[in-house]
């Protein structure tokens, strides 16, 4: 088997294991990442992958072959096949304005006009199907590449929407409010993935999207070190007295959080108060004045502008999900 193959099979073997396991998928902390970073991230896979012209696939890939290839398959995005077709449709963007996901075009290459596209990656990198290196990395600034930029489009759009949201759920305007303003994002295929868990890491860094708190100090806890993708929100959010640790001084940034707490964890960052009116609105048989979470659940069901936290239960002691998250942050925010 020769190199290319071998790294082809170690690619298809990450990916059976990402999409097979329910709690890789689940935990994982791509949860945070942007459309456009998911489409980035998947076409990363494929550097060294050599160019061929009019290739399509992992065999080789010419420019616009390598962005219609990625988008499609990370992103369920279908893109146009020629680079001078793509550069016909999105959203025309800035050099100031980029993001990852937009594509870059290049003109007079091989031919007069549009023909070449490349993915901005960040950083003023652009992930670049290239004939001598193959999918590479290449800066804006590059001699050869720089002097043929041409302009940017953006093709993820408010149309590019979670399959597993309908903007006729009562959540659609709370998920959108807060994956426009990039403070929760989605899986990769725009899987939202609603009912999966949220972790005390992740709701730290969600949280702190919102709050902005810079903490005085990087590392609190004996199992959150400082390279730790969350540990400046998680200290933020100790600081703050958001999120506390346990008494072994852990801070358990993959361990689940109830309803309960997330109520008492919401409350808490955004200074909710629970009035008699609210508590005479909310009608939960399962929740009793005196429960240490009483006045966060209150808080936040008064608070409910999607109807998401009506009805006679809150159920306060099962896994907080993602969307329930969603759903109380946005109402939080709405009342700064």
């Amino acid at each position: 088997m020769n190199r290319f193959k071998k790294v082809l099979a170690a690619f298809l073997a990450a990916v059976m294991f990402v999409t097979l396991s329910p709690l890789t998928s689940f935990k994982t902390e791509a949860a945070s990442a942007t459309v456009g970073e998911i489409v980035t991230a998947y076409g990363k896979k494929f550097m060294g992958v050599p160019y061929v012209f009019g290739g399509t696939s992992p065999r080789g890939f010419d420019c616009s072959g390598f962005t219609q290839y990625i988008f499609k398959n990370s992103a369920g995005i279908s893109l146009p096949r020629t680079a001078e077709q793509q550069y016909k449709i999105g959203k025309a963007v800035s050099k100031s304005n980029l993001q990852p996901g937009d594509l870059i075009f290049y003109a007079n290459t091989y031919k007069p006009g549009i023909s070449h596209v490349g993915v901005y990656a960040g950083g003023n990198i652009v992930l670049n199907a290239t004939s001598s290196s193959g999918i590479t990395l290449v800066s804006m600034n590059d001699s050869y590449w720089g002097s043929k930029y041409a302009g940017a489009k953006r093709v993820i759009t408010d149309q590019n929407w979670f399959t597993d949201v309908s903007k006729s759920d009562n959540t659609y305007a709370a998920i959108k409010s807060l994956t426009d303003q990039e403070i929760i994002a989605g899986f990769d295929n725009l899987q939202f993935r609603p009912d999966a868990k949220v972790t005390r890491g992740q709701a730290a860094a969600i949280i702190n999207r919102v709050l902005k708190i810079t903490p005085a100090q990087v590392s609190h806890f004996r199992d959150v070190g400082t390279s730790y993708y969350f540990a400046k929100d998680i200290a933020a959010m100790k600081e703050a007295g958001i999120i506390n640790g346990y008494s072994d001084n852990t801070f358990r940034a993959g361990a689940e959080m109830t309803r309960d707490e997330m109520a008492s964890i919401i409350k808490r960052a955004f200074n909710l108060n629970m009035t008699q009116s609210a508590a005479a609105s909310v009608k939960y048989t399962d929740i009793r004045a005196g429960h240490w979470a009483y006045d966060g659940i209150i808080a936040i069901a008064s608070l409910d502008r999607t109807g998401y936290y009506s009805g006679t239960k809150y159920n306060g002691t099962k896994d907080a999900s993602r969307e329930a998250f969603a759903v109380a942050i946005y109402n939080a925010m709405k009342t700064q």
